[in-house]
């Protein structure tokens, strides 16, 4: 079984097919979804497929491209449903958009690791040009680990949230065999600190071009990883699966 630890399975671009898409996953072994939220007004759907739906588990967060319409009401709102997940998130900084307000970011992040602390949650971390400073948040504000999402930092900055108590997530990005850097991560870095993602509706696995992306592509994702470390199939669904239910403390 495997599991994909960041799919947005509430996107509109599953309103129409939500059930067989994952029917479809189910089916080619992906036992279990973990459903990130990216703005408050986005909690209540996380929330209603995750109770119609036995194998995804919500998360809940303020992403940091959603902080521009956030208001600290919006904390006061996760902070109770934080019960009700298995994971704070998605939240952390994302340096490369444009005219981003940095503090605004920061501000939003360490609220919601605060909670996270408060409530012995891990966290599912958007790191995108702002590793170094999600790192330094994260040494001020000690949560529980977690995972960071779709990583793509340096061996050090890896070894660093390793340190921390964090799994580093690769998907889709993986697949390209120009993506030299994470292929070389993925390869090399400590088993026991990968886990698997799809961030579907978003990057697309190299295979299936610019369509939709889904976590029914994740077995072919496992494949690759699996072609990178040298290791068959079944033992990179064991490992990464097992790597996600002791971060996420899944059943």
């Amino acid at each position: 079984m495997l599991i994909d630890t960041h799919c947005h399975l509430d996107a509109s671009e599953f309103d129409s097919d939500r059930s067989e898409v994952i029917g479809r996953a189910r089916s080619a072994g992906v036992g279990a979804f973990v459903i990130p939220a990216v703005e408050r007004s986005g909690f209540s759907k996380v929330l209603e497929i995750c109770g119609n739906e036995l194998a995804c588990h919500p998360a809940l967060g303020i992403h940091p491209m959603y902080v521009e319409n956030a208001v600290p009401e919006d904390l006061e709102i996760l902070r109770e449903r934080a019960m009700e997940v298995v994971a704070i998130g998605e939240i952390g900084l994302d340096f490369f958009v444009e005219n981003y307000d940095r503090e605004r970011q920061i501000y939003f992040f360490e609220a919601q690791l605060k909670i996270a602390r408060e409530f012995d949650l891990p966290v599912l971390l958007h790191v995108r040009r702002s590793q170094d400073t999600v790192l330094a948040s994260l040494r001020r504000i000690r949560v529980k680990g977690g995972i960071a999402h779709a990583f793509n930092g340096s061996l050090q900055q890896a070894e660093e949230f390793i340190r921390l108590g964090f799994r580093l997530g690769f998907g889709g990005a993986m697949t390209f065999e120009r993506a030299t850097r994470i292929r070389s991560l993925a390869e090399t870095l400590p088993m026991a600190s990968i886990v698997l993602e799809t961030d579907s509706p978003d990057m697309p696995p190299s295979f299936i071009g610019k369509a939709r992306n889904s976590p029914e592509y994740l077995p072919k994702i496992a494949e690759v990883l699996a072609n990178l470390r040298k290791m068959t199939a079944n033992e990179v669904a064991m490992t990464t699966t097992e790597n996600a239910r002791e971060v996420l403390e899944l059943e």
